[in-house]
């Protein structure tokens, strides 16, 4: 039987904290990237799409061994400190020297950070409360960290519009100050590490040492279902990474009539998305508690919507006012990706690992859709962009839908 974990009221309110003030330095300064570029620096979209799509490139080669370096070490909270401190000297490079090779050289760090966060706050999750409680508290932490980008957005909106677009930065460094301090109040002793990779709670009591790894990669790669899975993820995030990114370019450009920065509607896009997240979060972590593939459905169903209403109207507004499936879509995957993976590695010890594998199909495809719709806007303008990611999100939709079996085993 599986042992039952009781972590601290401490432990798991800093894994609260620390899900919320992450959230902003785990990905970055983001979207407002584009838009400090495109409307303070006036660079052109292929010059913004290369920019993004290095970091995405970074953190594609650094997300597997990052998976598997968390699989083997015990310092996963000095990993996600020093992963902070990464993002942050990239963010602080762009603020003071925006120009296109440090820009391109923050980014590679930034890449390289944000690698690092998911598969750590995965583990150090799993390791505190054990499988039999990982769906609602998965739900929780999703829960806080889109509260923290709820916050930060807001912040970064009021701080874009009175103080200065470059602000947004200096926030990522404030908040990685405040992580660092929550990592730091989750007691180590109560992170159990085999369980934090998937090991422990189906090892037999003769079986002492984890199994090896190399085998461990040979096996996921053979596993058709962990396969399909990650083509539909980087079939998604291809048509997803680059949606909000051009939006906050088109606010750039369609904003200045209202009279308002780009930074302020980007950041209203961010917060209506994230409020939609949170209760989402929430909802999608109790749901998948009887069944994983239905859920997961509705998220890859709304994704080829919200492209094509990208192209009704560039009103500011309703552009904002479209975030609403965004919302829905990401407050669905950032739950059920984790518990999905969950599913499918229990007991092979190759949990992080395998987390790091998806989130590297995940750089993929959000490297490849900055990058492509990077060209296909400068040549083609923003609508034939939207509606090319909405014909690959139709695809990703196909693919989960036929070739995805549900992983929830029944009681």
């Amino acid at each position: 039987m599986p042992e039952k974990r009781n972590p601290s009221e401490k432990s798991l309110h800093a894994l609260d904290y620390l899900n919320l003030f992450l959230a902003d330095v785990r990905d970055g300064v983001g979207p407002y990237l584009n838009i400090y570029l495109k409307g303070s620096q006036h660079w052109n979209p292929q010059q913004i799409g290369i920019v993004t799509a290095v970091s995405s490139i970074a953190t594609v080669i650094a997300q597997t061994p990052a998976g598997a370096l968390i699989d083997r070490l015990s310092q996963k909270r000095l990993l996600i400190v020093l992963a902070a401190a990464t993002v942050t000297c990239g963010c602080f490079a762009i603020a003071f020297f925006p120009n296109l090779q440090v820009v391109i050289g923050a980014q590679v760090l930034i890449g390289i950070g944000a690698a690092v966060f998911p598969p750590a706050i995965a583990a150090i999750t799993l390791g505190l409360v054990g499988s039999d409680k990982l769906d609602r508290r998965v739900g929780r932490n999703e829960t806080f960290n889109h509260s923290g980008n709820l916050l930060a957005a807001t912040l970064a909106g009021l701080a874009g519009q009175f103080i200065a677009p470059k602000s947004i930065f200096f926030l990522v460094g404030l908040m990685a100050v405040a992580s660092a301090f929550a990592v730091a109040r989750i007691r180590e002793k109560e992170i159990d590490h085999d369980l934090a990779r998937g090991d422990a709670e189906e090892r037999s009591s003769e079986e002492t040492e984890p199994q090896d790894k190399q085998g461990g990669i040979l096996k996921l790669l053979s596993d058709r279902r962990i396969l399909f899975f990650a083509t539909a993820v980087v079939l998604f995030h291809f048509a997803n990474a680059a949606m909000l990114p051009l939006v906050g370019q088109r606010l750039a450009i369609d904003g200045k009539g209202t009279g308002l920065d780009g930074t302020v509607y980007l950041s209203a896009c961010i917060i209506v998305a994230q409020l939609v997240m949170i209760p989402t979060a929430n909802f999608a972590g109790r749901l998948a508690e009887g069944g994983r593939k239905g859920i997961f459905l509705v998220g890859f169903g709304v994704l080829p919507i919200r492209g094509v209403l990208y192209t009704l109207s560039d009103n500011p507004f309703f552009l904002v006012s479209v975030q609403i499936l965004d919302g829905i879509a990401g407050g669905i995957f950032g739950v059920l990706s984790i518990l999905m993976v969950a599913d499918l590695t229990k007991g092979s010890g190759s949990f992080n690992l395998t987390q790091g594998m998806l989130a590297t199909s995940i750089g993929i495809g959000a490297g490849l859709s900055n990058l492509l719709a990077g060209f296909v806007v400068q040549k083609a303008g923003y609508n034939v962009g939207f509606l090319m990611l909405s014909a690959i999100a139709a695809v990703a939709l196909a693919v989960f839908w036929f070739l995805v079996p549900e992983t929830k085993q029944k009681q």
